[in-house]
């Protein structure tokens, strides 16, 4: 019998906002696998996770994806991973691979569950808090009210042209990836005649350093950077 991968979502990095279906996956799974994008790192998925869950005797393994900008590079490396999650199912143990936020929102993980579930394996993905509905929560404001529209568009330089495109026609607009886009960003705000005032930054949301307050091109921002823009603040 082969095992069953578990795509575990276990929300933005705060381990209170991990859901009990996640933890009882994780405290019940032969094999709990953890992204890094180098060797040996610890990874904030492994930090939370660890904060939750009594891994001591636990079978915890790291799986390397490289977030390199070269293609082909990122495409390696989710195949390695696949192939070693394959051969722990094969021994049939059951396998949970974790992912921060959501799994289904710009996840890595959903390379692996396409492939695996492409080769006849049963998989599962256990749903999670994303970080912009945390995000917005944090900053008191809701992410849409009655007939009001959101777009999400991750942010990045060949993705200029669909976030003016958001902007134009979307009432909300959360824009992922935003590290080291923020003055583009406020570009395109001063394009479509919005407040910065409407322009919500989070950062590292549910991590000890998470910071939501107002567009700041002067603040370190990291990979976990997001960005909610409002056409109506009121």
């Amino acid at each position: 019998m082969r095992g069953k991968l578990f795509g575990v979502s276990i929300g933005p990095g705060n381990p209170e906002l991990m859901t009990l279906k996640a933890k009882n996956v994780l405290e019940t799974v032969d094999v709990i696998c953890y992204p890094v994008k180098e060797k040996g790192e610890v990874g904030v998925a492994k930090e939370v996770i660890d904060k939750q869950i009594d891994t001591s005797d636990k079978d915890v393994r790291e799986v390397v994806f490289s977030m390199k900008p070269v293609d082909s590079t990122m495409k390696d490396s989710q195949d390695i991973a696949a192939d070693m999650i394959s051969e722990i199912l094969d021994e049939g143990k059951d396998v949970a691979l974790v992912t921060i936020g959501d799994a289904c929102v710009y996840s890595t993980y959903m390379y692996v569950h396409k492939t695996l579930m492409k080769r006849g394996y049963d998989v599962e993905v256990v749903s999670g808090i994303s970080s912009f509905v945390y995000g917005a929560a944090l900053a008191n404001v809701p992410l849409m009210m009655g007939d009001e529209s959101l777009c999400i568009v991750p942010m990045a330089k060949s993705n200029v042209w669909r976030l003016k495109k958001a902007l134009d026609e979307n009432d909300n607009v959360i824009i992922m990836k935003a590290h080291g886009h923020i003055e583009t960003i406020i570009k395109l705000l001063c394009e479509h005649d919005i407040p910065f005032d409407n322009a919500i930054m989070m950062c590292n949301l549910g991590l000890i350093d998470e910071y939501v307050g107002p567009l700041d091109v002067r603040k370190d921002t990291t990979y976990f950077t997001t960005v909610l823009v409002k056409r109506d603040s009121d």
